[in-house]
């Protein structure tokens, strides 16, 4: 690890599509001296964020440049088209990427369909590109065309006159959490545990303090030790209480080995 905990708060950046209140909620249960900041930005910009500073970790969506920054993928989101109630393709229970070859389908400038990473784009281009995936939404309940999203994206803007389906096939949306690797500091490697799941109790990241050896039993019995020296080792010619078979049948066969002797 490199840094130290100089901050008094720890910055956590999100990306739209992403409920990180799970896992703020066990951090302010852990670190309640450390208030955490939650910090929105797009997912174009979130690398960019994370580099100037603007936060100490981060949720983006890869693919992003790994040069500087660290990432570990977290989950993988379903590939969804959003259309109106009332389009044919309410209908059914999925869409496939050639069902969608004669619609308009909207590209959003703020990026979030580039990071489907298509190998060809589906549908027919609109003749303008919407500022915001936002817009796009608006646009598809106005009836020009229908938004390819991650589904999280889809349950963000959620209107009563639009549903969505899933696109099997299609490229899906990878979250991430990122943080610049040379700052690695001992809030983010907290920070890292708790979305893996690690316990308060675990040592992953940070040194184990010492722990107090258990005290050993006297063996002299000064402390009890009679009563374990008892439970342990029965005095000699002192029965224990336990009738073992072999033992019985061991005594019941010598003495019939001795009866022909009395006999003679």
């Amino acid at each position: 690890m490199t840094g130290s905990e100089a901050s008094p708060s720890f910055r956590l950046a999100y990306v739209p599509g992403v409920t990180p209140t799970k896992w703020v909620r066990i951090w302010n249960e852990r670190r309640p001296d450390v208030p955490l900041t939650l910090v929105a930005v797009s997912a174009a910009e979130a690398p960019g964020l994370l580099r100037d500073g603007g936060a100490d970790a981060g949720f983006v969506r890869l693919p992003i440049d790994r040069t500087d920054l660290s990432a570990i993928p977290l989950y993988t989101e379903t590939t969804v088209v959003v259309v109106p109630k009332d389009h044919l393709m309410a209908a059914v229970d999925e869409v496939s990427a050639e069902d969608l070859a004669e619609d308009i389908v909207l590209h959003p400038l703020d990026d979030t369909f580039d990071t489907l990473e298509w190998a060809d784009r589906p549908g027919r281009a609109a003749l303008e590109r919407p500022a915001t995936t936002a817009d796009a939404v608006e646009l598809v309940a106005a009836g020009v065309g229908l938004l390819v999203v991650p589904q999280s994206l889809a349950r963000l803007h959620h209107r009563k006159d639009l549903t969505y389906r899933p696109v099997p096939g299609a490229p899906e949306s990878r979250i991430a959490l990122s943080w610049p690797e040379d700052r690695t500091t001992d809030l983010v490697e907290d920070f890292i545990g708790i979305v893996r799941g690690r316990t308060v109790n675990s040592s992953r990241g940070r040194p184990t303090p010492p722990q107090p050896r258990a005290k050993r039993a006297d063996k002299s019995g000064a402390k009890g030790g009679d009563k374990g020296g008892a439970r342990r080792k029965p005095a000699a010619g002192k029965s224990t209480g336990k009738s073992p078979r072999g033992a019985s049948g061991g005594a019941r066969g010598s003495a019939k080995r001795g009866k022909p002797g009395r006999r003679g």
